[in-house]
């Protein structure tokens, strides 16, 4: 059984390892070297669990973490204040359970009643499986920035989503 709750410290190795396996494979971030537990642990510190800036994880029976999703600081300029950047990944041998949609759900209801009017998301393209996602729990798109990062010597564009939050 998955259950899907607030991250722990001792969730931060497992994290780490997740979203380095995205740095090292995949375009669905545009950072570019992989990050030590340590340097990691400012991420993990700007979460919280009460406020804007949640991190949620599903975990299966063992406690074992099978993916994770925050809402993080959206732009720095204090207009802005009610506005998140949304984000979810899963373990790689966890994709394709319906694991994204159950975190986002859940860091929706985290959410609920924080001083916040709008979500939104970035997605590399082409991702057909995120703006599935995406549009599954609420997104709409609101457009794309062309060839807006380089990675693995390619430029990628970036689809944004953006979903009205309670």
């Amino acid at each position: 059984m998955t259950v899907v709750r607030p991250a722990r410290l001792d969730d931060l190795p497992a994290l780490t390892a997740i979203y380095n396996h995205y740095v090292r494979t995949s375009a669905a971030t545009f950072d570019v070297q992989e990050f030590t537990v340590e340097r990691r642990r400012w991420w993990f510190d700007d979460h919280a669990d009460i406020g804007p800036h949640r991190l949620v994880v599903a975990v299966d029976d063992a406690d074992m973490v099978l993916g994770y999703a925050t809402s993080s600081l959206f732009r720095s300029k204090p207009a802005y204040v009610t506005s998140v950047e949304t984000s979810v990944y899963c373990h790689p041998e966890a994709t394709g359970r319906g694991l994204g949609t159950l975190l986002y759900r859940r860091l929706f209801e985290e959410l609920t009643g924080a001083d916040l009017h709008r979500a939104y998301a970035g997605v590399a393209l082409p991702n057909d499986a995120s703006e599935a996602l995406h549009r599954r729990v609420g997104f709409h798109e609101v457009g794309t920035y062309a060839e807006v990062g380089r990675k693995f010597g390619r430029y990628w564009d970036v689809r944004w989503f953006e979903r009205a939050l309670p």
